[in-house]
């Protein structure tokens, strides 16, 4: 079985995320890149269907150079091999150029099931299983928190508020997780040193079939058209209790509607 499961380097959301001022997008060099906590989920699940139907885990990311660093944690994890689309002609790309450009990918490298986290932390969108699914002309299973595949048919639990749906639907397809389907496993010594040796094929857009004007800031259908600094925090309101605590609590809740 031929699994790919989609990674993205992510600034890390423990330090301050900025926005370039020239072009207005995410300055990823503000902040440290991490793996996606989501995409982790992602590769976990893709080595538990592979060591239990057999085949290989291939990671593909889309970003600059550094995003090598994202690459090799889920080689490290276990992935077989890795596939690296980078060019700077992809920089400024949005939500819908972005599926366009790793469907195309998708399509040069081939696969039976691609995985991917059901967001990332610094988008938010949601958006690129739905999309890559459509593009490939594929099923989606998306918000998976239990993944069965038997032959070529492949059934998920989909979260939902009330419990979960049963979504079945036959291979190829796309499938998105939540984080409540796994437990993703730490990178051992062994593997981390084995992930230096595991071949990470590098592709630009002309390589992967990508038409330059479908990406990249030229080739987004979304902008941001401005933005401004959050302002400082306001000081918290201190409520003392002199016997009366209770009653002044309640009201600034009140204030505030929240009672």
């Amino acid at each position: 079985m031929n699994i790919v499961v989609c990674v993205k380097q992510v600034p890390d959301t423990a330090t301050e995320r900025k926005l370039r001022s020239d072009d207005k997008t995410l300055d990823r060099d503000a902040a440290d890149g991490v793996i996606n906590e989501l995409c982790e989920y992602a590769v976990e699940e893709a080595l538990l269907l592979k060591e239990a139907h057999g085949g290989e885990v291939t990671v593909l990311t889309m970003g600059p150079s550094k995003a090598t660093d994202t690459i090799r944690k889920a080689l490290a994890m276990g992935a077989d091999k890795a596939v690296h689309l980078v060019d700077d002609a992809l920089h400024g790309s949005d939500a819908l150029s972005t599926s366009y450009a790793m469907a195309q990918t998708l399509k040069t490298i081939g696969f039976d099931v691609v995985i991917l986290g059901s967001e990332s932390t610094d988008a938010r969108t949601g958006l690129l299983a739905a999309m890559l699914a459509e593009r490939l002309g594929v099923p989606q299973l998306t918000q998976a928190n239990k993944v069965d595949i038997d032959g070529t048919a492949i059934a998920i639990q989909r979260l939902t508020d009330y419990g979960h749906d049963k979504v079945e639907a036959s291979l190829p397809a796309v499938v998105s997780v939540v984080e409540k389907i796994n437990e993703p496993r730490y990178p051992s010594f062994k593997g981390i040193m084995a992930a230096k040796k595991k071949p990470v094929q590098t592709l630009g857009i002309a390589e992967a079939g990508i038409d330059a004007s479908q990406v990249g800031l030229a080739g987004a259908w979304s902008e941001v058209v401005d933005f401004a600094a959050a302002p400082p925090r306001a000081a918290g309101t201190i409520v003392t209790d002199q016997g009366d605590g209770g009653t002044g609590a309640a009201e600034f809740l009140a204030s505030k509607k929240f009672i």
